[in-house]
């Protein structure tokens, strides 16, 4: 991991080495998507150099299957290992009930996959990520959508009371299309005071492959800060 003069990348880098210490010879190791998740992929590669310790990676997207290649993280399969020992991830916003938002990396659908098929789950990010409500701050919920289903989901996104925008792709005309072959609404809700409730209303909706919505999955998140790493566990209720 190269150091960085960038405080936010920083505090993100923080989080990830603390991330990375409950990894253990031998496990099956989930890895996230996105710039955050990326920082903790690049620290497993380290150690296994270092420690010469032995991982398997089940990456949750092409980009962070192409970052494993790279940092020398051997790769497997769900179908060959469904149960993994730990997964590290990023969000796109936190609250401290551990209510999480992902998918603006267009992950959201493997990632949850991944997350459920998970022991132990762990978030990384820096302070700017958390937020007393999920949806604050013009923080949208990535949906993944059947292209066929576009205009009836966001019809019924709307009803819903969110404002929903197609995200376009970068470099191509045209709308973004994920891993799986589908497209995504960032649907603007504002803030969201029961994210449990909203998330099984928009998942039920037809044409819906997966919401950003991540609630009760998450185990433990390590927030970087400028002077070190805020640890927030799961509620226990």
């Amino acid at each position: 991991m190269k150091a960085s003069t960038d405080p936010i990348v920083q505090q993100k880098q923080r989080a990830a080495l603390e991330a990375v210490k409950h990894v253990q010879d031998g496990f099956i190791v989930g890895l996230g998507s996105g710039s955050t998740a990326a920082l903790a992929v690049e620290a497993l590669g380290q150690r296994m150099k270092n420690e010469k310790i032995k991982i398997l990676g089940i990456p949750s997207s092409y980009q962070a299957f192409q970052l494993a290649v790279d940092c020398g993280i051997p790769i497997t399969t769900l179908e060959e290992h469904p149960v993994i020992d730990v997964t590290i991830d990023g969000a796109d916003q936190l609250t401290p009930e551990l209510y999480l938002i992902k998918g603006g990396g267009a992950a959201l659908a493997r990632e949850k996959i991944v997350a459920a098929s998970s022991k132990l789950n762990i978030i990384i990010a820096d302070q700017n990520k958390k937020a007393t409500y999920l949806g604050a701050s013009n923080q949208f919920v990535p949906v993944e959508v059947i292209p066929f289903a576009l205009a009836p989901v966001k019809r019924k996104l709307s009803e819903l009371g969110a404002k929903p925008v197609v995200r376009e792709a970068k470099g191509k005309l045209g709308p973004l299309i994920t891993d799986n072959g589908n497209a995504v609404i960032d649907a603007y809700f504002g803030e969201i005071k029961n994210p449990a409730e909203l998330a099984v209303k928009v998942k039920m909706i037809p044409g819906v492959v997966e919401t950003g919505f991540f609630v009760g999955l998450t185990d433990i998140a390590y927030i970087g800060t400028d002077s070190g790493v805020e640890k927030i566990t799961k509620p226990k209720f």
